[in-house]
């Protein structure tokens, strides 16, 4: 789930990117005297559009999500090797606890074994 969210948001910042990209907006304010000497403001807004269309955008997204995708993969290969060297390490400390119990157990009963000679 947390990966999901993660590729979520870089999804929607990438397009956001690219959507603040392909506008350019221009204000100008444009003041004239009138005849009759009174002043006239005029705002006016140019938005122009940059060479991007919605096919290099749609093959932009799609390209992101590929490679989130392929990282998340990547991602759970890693843990997926992660976890199964911790799990034979457990099991090669388990087998060799085991065996030093079993010294100890043996040097126990030797030592007791020798306590009843004398």
């Amino acid at each position: 789930m947390k990966n999901t969210i993660q590729k979520n948001v870089i999804l929607t910042g990438i397009l956001s990117l690219i959507v603040t990209a392909c506008t350019k907006t221009e204000t100008k304010i444009e003041t004239f005297e009138n005849p009759d000497g009174s002043v006239t403001t005029t705002v006016v807004e140019n938005e122009e559009t940059t060479g991007l269309d919605t096919v290099t955008i749609t093959n932009t997204v799609q390209k992101a999500k590929e490679n989130i995708n392929e990282a998340g993969e990547k991602i759970e290969e890693v843990a997926d090797k992660a976890g199964t060297e911790l799990k034979k390490a457990g099991e090669d400390l388990k087998v060799a606890t085991k065996k030093g119990a079993e010294k100890v157990e043996r040097t126990a009963d030797k030592a007791e074994a020798d306590m009843k000679k004398d």
